[in-house]
């Protein structure tokens, strides 16, 4: 069974570099980002539409890389945690957890006993179908692989934040500024950049508050290298849509001018 590399990345204290993966359907694509120096990517199950089978296909494909390879599911569920952690996705990106209630709930689900009462499933591609390590032993190794990010998205996380920060089986915190802003009324208003910013430091002062891995999405150069003197390990650039969205538009623009 191997490792997590995003977790043992984050242990030795290095830089965690991803992306969003809303359109790619091709776990080769996973060699591309491997060779450019990314360290994981994230695939959206929540906003977008890859199957079940895709997403295993690039599990097995991260695993071979040792490329991380995080989802974020339709839902943060009993069903769709342990769906994704029988195909080997260790790296949970849990949407709309506002109260402790359901953060415990998510680690129940992800974590074998004693620490939860995740199913117990055989060989699968979970466990690298190897059981030659004494029961007891996986059970703990898989647990200690497992990687929970919990998304904060509402006024009421937010209110909850130092009890759902504090919580032992939760590894890193983030926030979803879109439906952040929405549900605070601010989306689209002159507002929205500082109330937003500001949420994002409190989310940073929590995760350093109570020794979590800070996760942030951005969307430039300067806001990653803003974060990354901030302390953040955890950085989300871009997506691939955007990314090939700009590229593609600034390059016609170029020809055809």
């Amino acid at each position: 069974m191997k490792s997590n590399p995003i977790k043992s990345g984050i242990s030795r204290n290095e830089l965690q570099i991803g992306t969003w993966i809303n359109m790619l359907r091709n776990p080769e694509s996973l060699t591309m980002f491997k060779q450019l120096g990314l360290n994981f990517v994230r695939i959206d199950m929540e906003h977008a539409s890859p199957s079940i089978e895709t997403i295993a296909n690039f599990a097995a494909m991260g695993r071979a890389l040792d490329l991380g390879v995080m989802v974020r599911p339709p839902e943060a569920n009993r069903e769709w945690i342990t769906r994704l952690l029988d195909i080997g996705v260790y790296n949970l990106y849990c949407p709309q957890v506002d109260t402790p209630e359901h953060a415990y709930e998510i680690i129940k689900a992800a974590k074998y006993t004693p620490e939860g009462t995740r199913g117990m499933g055989g060989a699968n591609s979970g466990n690298d179908f190897d059981l030659s390590m004494p029961f007891n032993e996986r059970l703990k190794f898989t647990n200690n692989q497992v990687f929970i990010t919990v998304m904060f998205e509402s006024a009421e996380a937010f209110n909850n934040i130092d009890e759902i920060s504090s919580i032992d089986g939760i590894d890193a915190i983030t926030l979803g500024y879109q439906d952040l802003a929405q549900d605070l009324g601010v989306l689209g208003s002159d507002d929205q950049d500082r109330i937003i910013d500001e949420k994002r430091h409190q989310i940073l002062s929590a995760a350093k508050k109570y020794g979590k891995t800070c996760s942030m999405l951005v969307n430039s150069i300067e806001q990653a290298e803003k974060w990354k003197k901030e302390g953040v390990l955890l950085l989300n650039f871009s997506s691939d849509v955007s990314v090939l969205m700009e590229g593609y538009k600034y390059a016609i623009e170029k020809i055809t001018k």
